[in-house]
């Protein structure tokens, strides 16, 4: 059996993993404790098992409720760049070569900061993190992907913010948040925006909501890339059989290879897979879709890269090609130039080569 330790020394490249969702217990407490705001324990390990035993309840509505105590001790510059630069040296730590961390600005002005004030202190943060994780011998990019809220009505302030600081680390757009009743074509004009200035988009969707909210990602956001899309499997009947049937949005999403950012341990938390024995990121690898494996929230799932993929090969099977073939994907996907590309995955075909890999 491929060993844990194996696979923490694989290069990996995450694209779906929140900011707001990774901190590390002991920040949260020493920030809260400056910020004065009430925690349900401040002993971080005991804090580290609420967070996971909270997310764990198979809704993601409950979820979602656990980043009201990641978010308010994020409010200051020094907390958000603290945060940041902490994120980009754990990924580091697990091995992460590629990082995009997807936040909402718009959640973190109770104490006085603006937007842009918000997206300078992350970016700060992100640089000195890639900078320290340097010192420790390891090699890693970080980029932000900078989300709007869907219940808010900030989608088009927020593209905008997105595109002002194309130029500073922001590398995508995302909207996140309840995708039941919040669907894209909401603000349609956020989308021609971007499209017209030729820049990135991912979309929270198939997860909550079903088929639809993908074929509108696709179709009207105009998304590079579906965050979970897990919820594809329903355009496909037939599924694990000899001769499954793709309807149009899988087939669309197949033949355009639509990379799917799937987060196998928090799609189980949030009831959107039963196990990841069981999780469909398998059954579409295998359909070839263009599967990516990811952490999503690294501090409410208990998990990291390392983790995910030892789960993936330790109760789906998973070979150590297939975790290549997924973060080669993941390389390909990234938001970043072609020739960066081709470079990141010359780097993860010689990282995984070394253990083995050809």
């Amino acid at each position: 059996m491929t060993s844990d330790l194996s696979i923490s020394a694989l290069p990996k490249v995450v694209l779906h993993d929140h900011l707001d969702g990774g901190l590390r217990p002991e920040t949260v407490v020493e920030l809260a404790a400056e910020a004065g705001h009430t925690l349900p324990t401040t002993d971080p390990e005991a804090l580290r098992a609420w967070f996971v035993e909270s997310a764990d309840s198979g809704s993601l509505v409950r979820y979602l409720e656990t980043f009201d105590h990641t978010i308010a001790v994020m409010q200051t510059a020094a907390g958000l760049t603290r945060v940041a630069r902490e994120a980009v040296i754990d990924l580091a730590r697990d091995g992460v070569v590629y990082a995009e961390q997807r936040w909402a600005p718009e959640q973190h002005l109770t104490q006085g900061l603006s937007l842009q004030d918000a997206v300078d202190a992350v970016r700060i943060g992100l640089e000195e993190g890639v900078a320290l994780a340097a010192e420790e011998g390891r090699t890693i990019r970080a980029g932000q992907l900078v989300t709007a809220m869907r219940h808010a009505d900030r989608w088009d302030e927020i593209a905008a913010l997105a595109l002002a600081n194309r130029d500073a680390g922001v590398v995508g757009f995302d909207i996140a948040g309840a995708e039941d009743g919040f669907p894209p074509s909401r603000f349609p004009s956020a989308w021609r925006t971007l499209n017209d200035a030729s820049f990135p988009v991912t979309i929270h969707a198939g997860e909550a909501a079903g088929v639809d909210s993908i074929a509108e990602a696709v179709h009207l956001g105009h998304a590079s890339r579906i965050g979970h899309g897990v919820r594809i499997v329903e355009d496909i009947t037939g599924l694990g059989s000899d001769s499954p049937q793709l309807g149009l949005v899988a087939h669309w999403l197949r033949d355009n290879q639509v990379p799917l950012e799937l987060c196998p341990s928090s799609n189980v938390q949030t009831g959107a897979a039963t196990s990841v024995a069981d999780h469909p990121i398998s059954r579409l690898r295998d359909l070839d879709f263009a599967v990516t494996v990811n952490t999503d929230n690294r501090l409410m799932s208990g998990t990291s890269m390392t983790r995910e993929m030892t789960l993936l090969v330790e109760e789906a099977g998973w070979t150590l090609s297939d975790l290549r073939d997924a973060t080669l994907a993941a390389a390909w996907s990234a938001f970043i130039h072609h020739d960066e590309r081709h470079a990141l995955g010359e780097q993860i075909i010689a990282g995984f080569a070394e253990h083995g890999v050809q």
